[in-house]
């Protein structure tokens, strides 16, 4: 589980004696009869009676106005490497804040941290920490990114982007890790606020949605489409699960539709997966189905592909497509060598897409 850990106890001070609100008034919902009301920020379309909530449990009709419960309660606040996300593209070797609440609208039966996403916002405890306290904390502890992830920042819309707002008049870059299962309107919204999403494409097939994540695939593919016709930073993870999403013919279909709808230089990271949550029964993925995976998606055209959760594997780093030197080491979450000047190739002044300035 993904604990609290607040950088700044003088500011953490602060925050708990700011009063909190109750509620605040969602956005992306309209009303319908008897004071009930139709949530429309993702594609599950909620239709909730008052006194009731959605299925994220975080957003609630109260006499037929639908609200959010966790702006400004952060049940995370931590400081750790952009490289967790996993970012690889974007401010390599920075730190970033990690920020998120209750409460998610998937239902991953692997989820690393499901104490929080599964939870209501009064089964946690949680900080009062305002949209300006979030970008102090960041200024003050001279970090330059924000991050909306662990659990689903989809859920704390208006918060994440009340907090995206103000942080890029600090100067301060955020960033989003997220399932992508939201509505094409309110995610465009986003992009043009945040600097980076990482999307969680978490399997290729409409069974792997509906049975493992409880949702559904085309809306993420369309999230796609979209962050990567914005001009946003965008980065893919696909967490890869013995039997249920790692079989060589998805897997093709897959990288061939990125390298086709989203461009060759997208980075495509392949994690491997531990046991946890209601999927212990399994075994962790091998590690040679991880590097089949990097073959087949470098055999499809894409340029930038990495191996996850291998600490020391040689696919952690970046290496320049153009004259095929080592641009960016890594190990783990650290950065051991940088030979990127001003995103381009030290050696050879290829141009790498991401955000490195």
């Amino acid at each position: 589980m993904v604990r609290a850990v607040l950088l700044s106890l003088l500011l953490l001070a602060s925050a708990q004696q700011k009063p909190g609100p109750a509620g605040t008034r969602a956005a992306f919902w309209r009303s319908l009869d008897n004071k009930r009301v139709a949530c429309e920020l993702c594609p599950r379309g909620c239709v909730i009676g008052p006194g009731q909530r959605g299925l994220c449990r975080v957003r609630e009709n109260r006499d037929g106005v639908l609200y959010s419960l966790v702006y400004g309660r952060p049940c995370s606040v931590t400081r750790e490497p952009i490289e967790k996300a996993p970012f690889f593209h974007f401010l390599p070797g920075s730190m970033r804040i990690g920020l998120a609440t209750a409460g998610c609208n998937q239902s991953c039966k692997y989820c690393q941290n499901w104490e929080l996403s599964s939870a209501r916002p009064e089964d946690l405890p949680s900080y009062e920490l305002m949209p300006e306290d979030v970008v102090a904390l960041a200024v003050k502890e001279q970090v330059p990114v924000i991050c909306f992830t662990y659990t689903e920042p989809v859920v704390f819309y208006e918060y994440m982007c009340d907090v995206a707002r103000l942080a890029r008049t600090r100067g301060v870059k955020t960033t989003v890790v997220t399932g992508a299962y939201i509505n094409p309107e309110p995610l465009a919204q986003l992009c043009g606020l945040v600097d980076g999403i990482k999307i969680d494409l978490k399997g290729f097939t409409p069974e792997f949605y509906r049975a493992v994540c409880g949702s559904t695939l085309e809306p993420v593919l369309e999230a796609c489409r979209i962050v990567a016709g914005s001009g946003t930073h965008l980065e893919l993870v696909n967490l890869l699960v013995p039997g249920l999403n790692d079989d060589t013919v998805s897997l093709g279909r897959m990288c061939r539709w990125v390298a086709a709808n989203l461009g060759d230089t997208v980075p495509v990271h392949f994690t491997r997966f531990s046991p946890a949550y209601r999927l212990k029964n399994l075994p962790p993925t091998p590690v040679t189905t991880i590097e089949t995976a990097v073959r087949i998606a470098r055999a499809s055209g894409l340029q930038f592909v990495y191996v996850g959760n291998v600490p020391g594997h040689d696919d952690e780093s970046t290496g320049c497509p153009g004259c095929g030197r080592l641009l960016v080491k890594r190990r783990g979450f650290s950065v051991l060598e940088n030979n990127l000047l001003q995103g381009a190739c030290r050696f050879c002044g290829r141009h790498i897409p991401g955000v490195f300035e």
